[in-house]
This record gives structure tokens, sequence and C-alpha cells, in this order.
């Protein structure tokens, strides 16, 4: 069990990392929004430490992500949880797609935020 928490924290603080990337922050910036220190961000991104609720909703607030996205990805809630049956299921395909990528470890940071980046172009997003 130690080893699936630990995947999902690495898999969570690269997911973050990427958005962050993604919105052209600095890890001193995104500490500044959030009012959350640089060393702890850090460690969050690294997948050394495992936020809190409040920390995944001030994270999602700075990185325009629902926190419900941050939810899913620290393993909270279920990716499809809640919202109508028929954009649910899209919704749901799209956070399975972005957290496959954000998962990858054969990809490197700055190509998960390319590939992201032209998913999320291909995509229609409310």
């Amino acid at each position: 069990m130690t080893d699936s928490w630990q995947a999902q924290r690495e898999a969570l603080g690269a997911f973050i990392r990427t958005q962050r990337k993604m919105a052209n922050l600095s890890l001193r910036q995104l500490a500044d929004l959030t009012s959350l220190s640089n060393p702890y961000l850090s460690q969050v991104e690294r997948g050394l430490h495992e936020p809190s609720v409040r920390v995944l909703k001030a994270i999602s607030v700075a990185l325009n992500v629902s926190a419900e996205t941050l939810l899913a990805q620290a393993g909270l809630i279920d990716a499809v949880a809640g919202g109508s049956a028929d954009g649910a299921a899209e919704t749901g395909q799209e956070e399975q797609t972005e957290n496959a990528i954000a998962a990858d470890r054969r990809l490197s940071d700055d190509q998960k935020a390319a590939l992201l980046a032209v998913y999320q172009s291909m995509v229609d997003r409310p």
C-alpha cells in the first residue's frame, strides 16, 4: 500500500509541476499566490509530502485548475464523481488523458507540458 501512495503523491506532484509550468509560473510565484512556502511546494511537486485539501484548494485556485481535478489526482475523490452523466464522461476522459500524460515517467517535464498544451488546444473546453 505504501508504494501505491508514494506513486500517487509523485503523480500528483508531477501534475502540479506541469500545470505550474503551463501557467508560466516559477515555484516562488506559486508560493506567493498560495501563501505557502517555496520549500513546501517543492516537496509537494517531488512527491515527498502529501498536501491537505486546503493546500490543494489553494493550488487549484492559483493554477486555475478545478479543485476536483487536484483532489482526483491526489486520490481523494473519483475522477468522474459528480456532474451530469454526459458531461462527466467527457470530462473524466479528458482528465484521464491529462493524468496519463502527467504521470508518464518517460516524458520530461517540458515534453509533458507541450503535449498537454497541444491536447488541451484540440479538445473543446467550456
